[in-house]
């Protein structure tokens, strides 16, 4: 058994290059204010747009991000709408094939020290499961039926697709004090990307949720 800590990866920024040029483009057809534009005009007008709450405005960018992390977060993760999901599948992923190292992979549970006793029975209860799952593959059990032992802290990965304003939201609701701390922990590093990514869409959450 393997226990890794959660992280993700920024994988895609649509236009990224010409992102706010592009929701500039997009936003000043509402105002017909087009002859505005100029060579540095895009930042103040997007950090406007915010500010007034016209964040429609910024729906026509999107960006993609592979989170590894554990089930129980995904669970959250997928409530939220207006979002694409790709997730890794217990149902095809046999962990007792090579290319998982035969065995599996859990998150570490970060609210635990690894001297506590709390962690020492999250940790055998972790490889209890382990042990029963690949007992179940070993007597024919295919990995969909095998997966029912396997527990909410089973790393696995998901792509998540949003527009800007969705993740605004999105960071919002998870990187609150209100927020699961798991889930806490693998969004306000994202926003601290997000940030040195695009600042004028997300320079007020950063500062409100001071991730760093």
């Amino acid at each position: 058994m393997k226990i890794i800590e959660p992280f993700h990866e920024m994988l895609f920024i649509q236009n990224k290059g010409k992102l706010l040029s592009h929701i500039e483009k997009a936003g000043r057809i509402c105002y017909k204010s087009e002859d505005k534009i100029t060579a540095g005009s895009a930042e103040s007008f997007v950090k406007r747009i915010i500010k007034s709450g016209h964040h429609s405005v910024i729906e026509h960018a999107n960006i993609s991000v592979r989170f590894i992390c554990d089930r129980g977060v995904t669970h959250e993760l997928v409530r939220h709408r207006l979002a694409a999901y790709s997730q890794e599948s217990t149902r095809y992923a046999n962990y007792s094939e090579d290319k998982f190292g035969n065995e599996i992979t859990v998150i570490r549970p970060y609210f635990w020290k690894d001297d506590s006793e709390k962690f020492a029975i999250w940790k055998q209860a972790m490889e209890q499961a382990e042990k029963a799952y690949m007992e179940l593959l070993s007597m024919g059990a295919r990995p969909e039926e095998a997966r029912s032992v396997l527990p909410n802290s089973l790393k696995t990965e998901i792509v998540m697709t949003c527009n800007l304003r969705e993740w605004r939201h999105v960071i919002k609701l998870r990187c609150s004090k209100a927020a699961h701390p798991q889930i806490r922990e693998i969004m306000r590093p994202l926003l601290s990307d997000f940030y040195k990514a695009l600042p004028a869409v997300f320079e007020d959450l950063y500062k409100t949720y001071n991730p760093s």
